[in-house]
C-alpha cells in the first residue's frame, strides 16, 4: 500500500457544503487525503460521493467551506487548471480516433512537439499494458481495453490526482476483478493519488488504503479497510460493509464487568472496546461476521463458545458454502460462511448443528442507533 508519511495532506476539505436548491447534497465534509494514497468514496446511490468527487475535480462548485489541493485554495479554479484528471464511468472514448489519438487528445494544446506527444502517449499506453495498440481503431477494443485507454489518456497529462468515477461498473465480473488488481498495481507504479468512487463494498475493500463511507451527504466513517470491516463505528456502517449478522441482546453491568445476554447464544462478557458508541446498558444489538462462526462437525470441539442451531438454507459457491441457521428463540436466521475443504461434507437443510462462536468477534451497538 501507499507510503502515507507526509505531514501535509495533498487534498484537504474543510466544512464543505453543497446544495441543489433545497437538497443538501454535501453536509459539512471534512476530509484529508494523502499523497500517494488509493482512497475510495463508498456509499449507496444518492449519498453524495460523486458530487464530492466532482467538487474536487472542479466540475461542481460548493456553497461554503474550502477545497485545498497541494496547499492551494481551489475556489474559482476551473477543472482544466487543477492538478487532477478524471476517468468517467462511460470512459468517453472517441470511436472515430485511433487508440494513440485518443490518448494524445489531452495534449493537443500542449507546446510539446508532435513527436514528443506521440512518445508520451506511447509511454502512457505501455504503462497500462497496451504497448503496440496505438494504431488500432478505438471502436474495435474490448470493454477492458477501452477502460485502459481512458486511464492512459488521463495519465498522459501527469496529474497529481487521478479521479475515478465507478470506472469498472460496465465490466463483467471476471474482467472487473482483473482490472481491480491492475489498477492497484498501476497506482503503486505511478505513485500518484487515486480517488475512486464506488458503490461496490468488495471493490473498495480490495483496492483502497482508506475508505470514506458516506450516507446522505455525510461521512459516516473514514478508516482503512480492516478497521471498517472489523470495527464499524455504527450499525449502519456495519450493515453496509459486507455481510453482518445482528442479534438482539441485553447488556448489564456487574461491578466493573459488562455482561451481554444474546438471543440464541447466551451470556458473555463484553468490553468497552467492542462498543463503538459506548457501552449500551439495557437493550442492545450485537453484530458479527459470517466467518467468525463455525459449524462443528462430528468429533470437533468448540474453541470458544457453542450454541445449538438448525440449518435453514444452504448456498454452495464451490470454494465456500453459506449456511443460514436458526438459533432457538430467534426469528431471523444467521449466516455462516464455511470454506469447502477436502473431506468436509456440505450439510443439508434441516440438519441439527453445533455452532462455535467467539465473544471477542462481537460488536455491540445501541439498539436505537
Amino acid at each position: 500500500m501507499a507510503d502515507m508519511t507526509a505531514d501535509k495532506p495533498l487534498i484537504s476539505l474543510q466544512n464543505v457544503n453543497k446544495h441543489y436548491g433545497d437538497y443538501h447534497a454535501l453536509r459539512g465534509i471534512n476530509l484529508d487525503i494523502r499523497q500517494g494514497e488509493f482512497f475510495s468514496l463508498l456509499g449507496p446511490s444518492g449519498c453524495g460521493k460523486t458530487t464530492l468527487l466532482r467538487t474536487i475535480a472542479g466540475f461542481e462548485d460548493y456553497d461554503t467551506g474550502s477545497v485545498m489541493i497541494t496547499g492551494r485554495d481551489m475556489r474559482g479554479v476551473p477543472a482544466n487548471k487543477r492538478p487532477t484528471n478524471m476517468v468517467f464511468q462511460s470512459y468517453a472514448i472517441f470511436p472515430h480516433l485511433s487508440v494513440i489519438e485518443n490518448v494524445a487528445f489531452g495534449l493537443r494544446k500542449s507546446k510539446m512537439s508532435k513527436t514528443d506527444k506521440t512518445l508520451a502517449a506511447e509511454a502512457a499506453l505501455e504503462m497500462v499494458g497496451l504497448k503496440g495498440y496505438g494504431h488500432r481503431a478505438a471502436h474495435a477494443l474490448s470493454g477492458g481495453q477501452r477502460q485502459r485507454v481512458a486511464l492512459a489518456r488521463a495519465l498522459v497529462l501527469k496529474p497529481k490526482v487521478l479521479l475515478l468515477d465507478e470506472p469498472l461498473s460496465a465490466l463483467d465480473r471476471k474482467m472487473r476483478e482483473q482490472m481491480q488488481v491492475e489498477l492497484i498495481k498501476l497506482q503503486r507504479e505511478v505513485g500518484i493519488t487515486f480517488i475512486l468512487v464506488t458503490h461496490d463494498q468488495e471493490e473498495a475493500l480490495v483496492m483502497s488504503d482508506r475508505i470514506a463511507v458516506m450516507f446522505e451527504g455525510e461521512i459516516a466513517q473514514c478508516d482503512d479497510p480492516e478497521v471498517l470491516y472489523r470495527k464499524p463505528n455504527s450499525k449502519r456502517v456495519a450493515d453496509f460493509i459486507g455481510v453482518m449478522n445482528f442479534l438482539p441482546a441485553t447488556v448489564r453491568k456487574e461491578g466493573e464487568t459488562y455482561l451481554a445476554t444474546i438471543a440464541g447464544l447466551g451470556e458473555t462478557e463484553i468490553t468497552e472496546a467492542q462498543c463503538p458508541g459506548g457501552v449500551p446498558v439495557g437493550e442492545a444489538t450485537v453484530g458479527f461476521r459470517p466467518e467468525t462462526l463455525t459449524l462443528l462437525y462430528e468429533g470437533q470441539s468448540a474453541t470458544h463458545r457453542e450454541a445449538p442451531a438448525v440449518v435453514d438454507e444452504v448456498v454452495y459457491y464451490g470454494d465456500m458454502t453459506y449456511y443460514d441457521v436458526r438459533f432457538e428463540g430467534v426469528e431471523k436466521p444467521v449466516r455462516i460462511s464455511m470454506r469447502n475443504i477436502f473431506g468436509r461434507d456440505v450439510l443439508g437443510v434441516g440438519t441439527k448443528v453445533r455452532v462455535s462462536w467467539s465473544p471477542g468477534a462481537l460488536v455491540v451497538f445501541d439498539q436505537s442507533a
